[in-house]
């Protein structure tokens, strides 16, 4: 497992590392906001290809070692009214960034397990690059609309709120915010959250990379409608507990998508604590081993 690294084209790279056997139906893992994709853990990444899954976990733009993009992300007065001036990009490019990575890899198509902010790329990815998936997770995500999955008052100071810029005021801040977003009824992995955070830092911090990531998922506005489009077989998985995207959000998700399937996790909160391990992995792999025995339709 070594990291490497793929121009995506439109003056983007990612980085990347793959976990698994090549011949192996890939599985593309995407991270949410703020997060490099340390986010999926070593280990999960790992039973995930011992199921038999060539997995690849990459960063997203703006985010540890793939490319950062020029400007400030938008103030707090434009994300709360939800006006983005100037957008500087959109789910959509995101989408586009980890539909390249897909194709310069030549590993289309690949079932797309997306998370948070991922989640809503991975959704967004099936909508617009059909080809590129045969199937899709989306995990605690939501449609982006006002009137679901949405977090709780007491969760806004810490996303509005300007990370540390010291390692270890950073890694202290990280474990804050996972214990006030992370799961009540399953144990919280306070440990690994501090590792994850300090490796993260040791990779590359930029404080304005979330701003400017949180100003695309403002941007993309309402995505119910454009998620109709998605034909791709979906499973949507929330947490019971998830007090930064509520579990509405996954709601809302199973039903703009035609034909998809929702489980909820009893006390998942919004993390991937390794006492849910066990029916995470077993409901990705049962879902995308079931899309692969589906004939491929032409899209």
């Amino acid at each position: 497992m070594a990291e490497q690294f793929c121009d995506v084209g439109r003056g983007i790279t990612l980085c990347y590392e793959t976990f698994g056997a090549e011949p192996d139906p890939p599985m593309l893992l995407i991270m949410g906001l703020g997060m490099q994709m340390l986010g999926w853990p070593d280990d999960f990444c790992r039973q995930l290809a011992e199921r038999g899954f060539y997995v690849i976990r990459f960063d997203n733009r703006d985010a540890g070692r793939s490319t950062h993009i020029e400007g400030r992300p938008p103030p707090v007065g434009q994300l709360l009214r939800r006006r983005i001036d100037p957008v500087l990009y959109t789910l959509s490019d995101m989408a586009d960034d980890a539909a390249g990575l897909l194709r310069e890899l030549g590993l289309e198509p690949a079932h797309v397990v997306g998370a948070s902010m991922g989640g809503m790329i991975a959704q967004t990815l099936a909508a617009e690059h059909p080809a590129a998936v045969r199937s899709l997770v989306s995990i605690m995500s939501n449609t982006g609309s006002r009137w679901s999955g949405q977090p709780s008052l007491a969760i806004y100071r810490y996303f509005l709120s300007v990370a540390p810029a010291d390692r270890e005021g950073y890694i202290d801040r990280t474990v804050k915010v996972f214990t006030a977003i992370g799961s009540r009824g399953l144990p919280q992995d306070t440990e690994r959250h501090r590792e994850i955070a300090a490796r993260s830092w040791d990779r590359g911090f930029d404080p304005l990379g979330s701003g400017r990531q949180l100003g695309a998922i403002i941007a993309s506005g309402n995505r119910a409608k454009s998620l109709r489009a998605i034909t791709a077989p979906t499973l949507v998985i929330h947490g019971s507990k998830d007090p930064m995207v509520s579990r509405s959000g996954g709601v809302a998700t199973a039903r703009a998508i035609p034909g998809a399937r929702m489980v909820t996790i009893q006390g998942m909160g919004h993390d991937l604590p390794a006492a849910a391990w066990p029916q995470l992995v077993q409901a990705i792999s049962e879902h995308a081993h079931a899309a692969d025995r589906e004939p491929v339709t032409a899209q």
